[in-house]
């Protein structure tokens, strides 16, 4: 296959805070030109500063980091060749994806046919079914007679079940159901959690894992359909369903099962016909069964952890894969060096639910030293704004062993200064010295 290297020049980043600064730096050090957008709370945001350029996205009829056509509109404006989605926002909507593509101009992740196909949940677990990967039980709903689905659960896969919206993630739209007398109000609850969040108020019941653990394998694909996976990242430990510790390797995978594992998520992958990177979810029960549970399509939040232990720079291997590029890299030549761990530092306070808290970071210190990497949207004196995402920052540490790395991470969690808002730092602390945790229970 022949294929015309597309070179990127300029890049306008369709996203804020953190990732945007990473997409920067990535950009930066390939010699390419960056443009961030910015919505009002974010005039001053370290991404704005950071740019090569900036654009404003004025309000008008939705959230200005979701306005497609605005965002095309400034691409166009300051002649950008190409667009990184980042995460979050629009990086997981085919149609933003397809409209860049329509517009000329080099949209670095999938193509919108394979974010479609594997944003339907329903047909992502189809057409991983089809690729020889397994699947959770599970059902489309597709009546309201809550009796019936009541009926169906019992007779197919039982109780307890998870309902999930069909268009979406990130733990909006789903209920845990153990007591058959609640299904219809978490089904109403469900609904209409993911009408609003995704326009699209579709669902799906599945068996729910009891004490599951979630392992995610991340993917590349290029052009030409080389496709290799970079291990795998334990993503168990959450809070209201959204990562809070990820960490690679797990420390309870053996090699035969993450190669097993990892052969499913490239099958899926070239069943698609996926390229850029992506992340294939799986579920994993006590009796080290593992099921498919979806794919992100996208850049995952937790990709640091996967750079430090193969020693890969993910946001430039997008790039590159975008202009058209071979993967430098080949499945054999990957070998897992090391352990890294990731914290998530919200400005959220645990002792109270997790609550958001905003306000003015009045002191803010990073740790430094050996194996320690912080990826932030932020410095002391900026204001944390309640429009978006209370993330601070990410902080990541790598060690030879997994003991060595939670050593690191209580180090740095120890040397970390935050005066201003509450934050997870403290829970993270509690997670290091937790028995279990350091056992790998989770």
């Amino acid at each position: 296959m022949n294929l015309k290297l597309r070179s990127i020049k300029k890049i306008l980043i369709a996203n804020r805070g953190e990732i945007a600064i990473r997409i920067i730096r990535a950009a930066r050090e390939l010699g390419i030109g960056t443009v961030a957008i910015y919505s009002e709370p974010d005039k001053y945001a370290l991404h704005v500063r950071m740019a090569d350029e900036c654009m404003s996205l004025k309000f008008q009829d939705m959230e200005p980091y979701l306005d497609i056509d605005q965002i095309i509109d400034i691409a166009k404006q300051v002649d950008a060749d190409a667009i990184h989605p980042g995460y979050g926002f629009l990086s997981e909507n085919a149609a933003f994806a397809q409209a860049v593509e329509n517009a000329g101009i080099n949209y670095i992740g999938p193509s919108h046919q394979a974010i479609a196909l594997m944003g339907d949940k329903v047909a992502a677990k189809k057409l991983a079914a089809s690729a020889g990967v397994p699947i959770i039980p599970g059902f489309l709903v597709d009546t309201d007679d809550t009796v019936a689905i009541a009926n169906r659960i019992e007779k197919e896969i039982g109780f307890p079940v998870l309902i999930k919206a069909r268009a979406g993630g990130g733990g909006r739209g789903m209920r845990l159901v153990s007591d058959p007398t609640l299904l219809a109000d978490s089904l109403a609850m469900a609904h209409r959690e993911a009408q609003d969040a995704f326009r699209d108020g579709q669902l799906f019941i599945e068996k729910y894992i009891v004490r599951p653990r979630h392992i995610e394998i991340q993917i590349l694909a290029d052009e030409k359909g080389n496709t290799i996976h970079l291990f795998e990242r334990e993503c168990s430990i959450q809070r209201r369903h959204q990562k809070v510790v990820e960490e690679a390797p797990s420390i309870i995978l053996t090699d035969e099962l993450r190669s097993e594992m990892g052969e499913c998520a490239v099958n899926l992958a070239r069943a698609c016909n996926y390229k850029n990177a992506g992340t294939i979810e799986f579920v994993l029960d006590e009796q080290m069964q593992f099921f498919f549970l979806e794919m992100n399509t996208r850049l995952q939040v937790e990709h640091p952890v996967t750079e430090l232990i193969c020693g890969v720079d993910l946001v430039k291997l997008q790039i590159k894969i975008a202009e058209g590029h071979t993967l430098p890299i080949t499945q054999k030549s990957l070998k897992i060096h090391g352990h890294a761990i990731e914290l998530r530092v919200y400005a959220e306070d645990p002792a109270n639910g997790f609550l958001p808290d905003i306000g003015k970071l009045q002191k803010l210190r990073f740790p430094d030293g050996p194996g320690i990497r912080v990826d932030s949207g932020y410095e002391e004196g900026m204001e944390i704004p309640v429009e978006y995402d209370p993330l601070i920052a990410k902080l990541i540490c790598h060690g030879a062993t997994r003991p060595d790395a939670i050593a690191r991470m209580h180090r740095a969690i120890n040397e970390f200064r935050i005066e201003g808002v509450q934050n997870t730092l403290q829970f993270g602390r509690f997670v290091m010295e937790d028995p279990d945790f350091r056992k790998g229970k989770f």
